[in-house]
Formats: structure tokens, C-alpha cells, sequence
């Protein structure tokens, strides 16, 4: 082998050592990508395949008709909702939708008007889709499009407090949720991420009696809560494969602690080029953020 060859070589080893240092850093699209269009729709995650991202973060609610759909909150956002007749919605009209059927739902729009946090998002038309739906849409749009196969982190939103009231139990949520995935994706694609460490610890005891199919579950961290690891481990109960933490609570030790628990730690929601820096400085596998575009030109 010549000189030049090696050097070649060496050069070709390098750069793709340099390749899939930055592509081990997980960047998860938050609602598909909220800062560029309408949250939890699909048109937003198609903008976020579009973008290069791989994970597509979303919320999931239930319906009264016991239908799975793609929303962050258990009512009508009233600052980005068009009701059927034309009206915006207020505070007293948002609408609890675990007392609305699925098409009633699917008739008022959540994204004409925009979300005035978000100024660089798209206004257009858009509705709640159910989970079934959107997971069929995105992988038929990614395989259309050529890229790898999408990995999906779903929250399964759920409160105590709210336990039929404006969601049911967490039984009969989860096994809706459960029956609703994986009738369309493969378990080694999907994590599942609750706030209600009641969830996680219902599909962690499902998964290893082997009525679940092994999903790798995130424990989401509250900000306002005790933040701390070993409490909060305790109040779990066993290792989730992923701490997913506000990123502003996060700190470099709290991170290399859990990487020596075999803990990978993706935290949310990031959205500043300087934050997204920081949180990838302090070693963190991942993040989650409302501006993927942003963090896959940074890291890719």
C-alpha cells in the first residue's frame, strides 16, 4: 500500500468514526417539530422526516369512543383551536376530549390560527389524528422518501388527579395505547414516556409477565419536583432505559451518574443552538426539541 493510499485510507476511517459520533446523538422531533408547524399533526411530522429526524416525540389521549389520538393535552387548546362553526375557542369552551367521539374531535381545526408562542410556525389547516393513522401515514411517507426506518418516543399523557375525569384508568389506557402501536410498528422502534410513574410501572410489570411486547420505557421528570435521581428511582421502582429530565435541571454529574446505572438521559425541551450545545457538552445521548431543524444542522 503507497503512502498516499494509506493516508486515503486513514482519512476515509476517521471521517466516518466523526459520522457516527454525531449520529449516535438522538434528536427527537418534539410534536413532530411545534416550532416550525401545527404540534401533533401529521403534517408536522412529515416536516420532521423532511428534516433528517429519525425520532418523532408525541403525546397520545383517549377518546370517548375509546379512540387513540395524537394530542397533547386531554381538551381543545384554546389559543390554537377553530371550532366546527368558525369560533375560537376560550378557557370555557376547550372542550374535555375523553367526552367527545373521534368524529366530533376530527371536526375542529388546530392549526389556521397558529400558536402565538411560536411565531415561525406555519399557519394551515390541521386536525388531531388518531394514532393508528399518523403511525401508518409517517412510516408509508418515510419509506416514499428512503429514508431509515422512524423510531417513535410516545408519551402517554396521564395526571392522578384526572383519572376518569378527562382520561380513564391506567389499565385501560395503556391497552388501548399498547393495541394501537403495535398493530403498526415493531417494538425495537418504540419507547413509551409518562410523567405518571403509575404507567411506566404498569407496563413494566405487563412487559415481563409477557402480556407486553418489550418496549423500552423513559421516565419523564417533572421540573418543578424532586428532581433527584436515587428519589425518584425509588418512587419507580426499577431502571427505565431513558431519564428524560428538563434540560435545565440537568447537570453533567447528574448525567455521568446515570450512564454508570446504564441509564441513557435525553432531556427536554431544547430549543436554544447555546442549550443544545451545552446539553450535548455534558454528554447526554440525545435530545428532545421543538426546533429539530435547528439541532440537526449544529450535530449533522
Amino acid at each position: 500500500m503507497t503512502k498516499r493510499v494509506f493516508s486515503l485510507v486513514l482519512i476515509s476511517l476517521f471521517s466516518a468514526h466523526c459520522m457516527a459520533q454525531k449520529s449516535s446523538f438522538e434528536i427527537q422531533g418534539h410534536r413532530g417539530c411545534r416550532g416550525l408547524l401545527p404540534e401533533n399533526t401529521i403534517e408536522a411530522f412529515y416536516k420532521a422526516i423532511d428534516l433528517g429526524v429519525q425520532t418523532l416525540e408525541l403525546d397520545v389521549v383517549i377518546s370517548k369512543d375509546k379512540q387513540v389520538v395524537v394530542s397533547h393535552d386531554p381538551f381543545f387548546n384554546p389559543d390554537i383551536t377553530t371550532a366546527p362553526d368558525g369560533s375560537y375557542l376560550t378557557e370555557e369552551t376547550k372542550n374535555n376530549l375523553y367526552h367527545l367521539d373521534y368524529k366530533s374531535i376530527k371536526k375542529f381545526d388546530v392549526g389556521l390560527r397558529g400558536n402565538p408562542n411560536y411565531p415561525q410556525q406555519v399557519k394551515q389547516k390541521a386536525i388531531k389524528p388518531l394514532l393508528s393513522k399518523m403511525l401508518k401515514a409517517t412510516e408509508k411517507y418515510a419509506k416514499s422518501k428512503g429514508v431509515n426506518p422512524l423510531k417513535y418516543n410516545i408519551e402517554i399523557k396521564s395526571l392522578p388527579e384526572e383519572y376518569n375525569i378527562s382520561q380513564p384508568e391506567v389499565g385501560e389506557f395503556s391497552d388501548l395505547v399498547h393495541d394501537a402501536i403495535f398493530s403498526v410498528v415493531p417494538v425495537e422502534r418504540v419507547t413509551i414516556q409518562s410523567f405518571d410513574f403509575n404507567v411506566l410501572k404498569y407496563w413494566y410489570t405487563r412487559i415481563n409477565a409477557g402480556e407486553y411486547q418489550e418496549a423500552a420505557l423513559v421516565a419523564l421528570i417533572e421540573p418543578f419536583d424532586n428532581n433527584d435521581i436515587d428519589y425518584n428511582l425509588k418512587k419507580l421502582g426499577f431502571k427505565p432505559a431513558i431519564w428524560s429530565p428538563f434540560f435545565a435541571k440537568l447537570t453533567k454529574e447528574d448525567v455521568a451518574k446515570l450512564h454508570n446505572l446504564g441509564i441513557k438521559v435525553i432531556p427536554w425541551t431544547v430549543n436554544e443552538v447555546a442549550d443544545m450545545e451545552a446539553v450535548k457538552e455534558m454528554g447526554c445521548d440525545g435530545l428532545i426539541t421543538d426546533y429539530p431543524d435547528r439541532a440537526i444542522e449544529l450535530f449533522n
